[in-house]
């Protein structure tokens, strides 16, 4: 009998990387002239993946997020997995937000994937959700070649990672 070859499907964000991202972020706001003298406060929590910004006003929060998201861009973190939470009122007529991590596919996301690729047809090729991957196997190095292209013109809301490949 011959041996399936498989690969699987992830996604996630490096967190050093947020990190860093974030450190920078920071290191611009304090230099700014539009943000002397004024709340502008950054915390990335790891263990939660999530970042939050508590600043003055809805103006200040967009200029912060297009700092920190270029930021994010430049150390290649997937920006899909970033999910900006709602703008909520703090304290002081201030306002704060979340920023959330996507680190794992989402069961029904998972499932969406599955289904994709049971629906393409191709030969003796099959997809199983493993916990927060996507594990796919077929005899042919082909097929999956043809999977992972097609996987990459659909669009999830997350970046797909496609590791693992034996």
């Amino acid at each position: 009998m011959a041996k399936d070859e498989t690969f699987d499907i992830t996604t996630g964000c490096d967190l050093q990387e947020v990190d860093n991202a974030v450190n920078q972020a920071k290191k611009e706001i304090s230099t700014r002239f539009d943000f002397k003298g004024v709340l502008a406060d950054v915390e990335y929590d790891r263990a939660k993946a999530a970042i939050n910004i508590h600043t003055a006003d809805e103006y200040k929060l967009d200029s912060i997020w297009q700092v920190l998201s270029g930021r994010l861009i430049a150390r290649n973190v997937p920006v899909q997995n970033v999910k900006r939470g709602p703008a909520a009122p703090a304290a002081g007529g201030t306002i704060r937000q979340e920023i959330t991590l996507t680190q794992a596919i989402e069961p029904d996301i998972a499932r969406k994937i599955a289904k994709f690729i049971k629906d393409q047809k191709y030969k003796k090729v099959q997809a199983q959700v493993q916990g927060d991957a996507v594990r796919v196997s077929s005899p042919s190095r082909d097929e999956l070649q043809q999977v992972i292209t097609a996987l990459k013109g659909e669009d999830y809301g997350i970046e797909l990672k496609f590791g693992n490949y034996r």
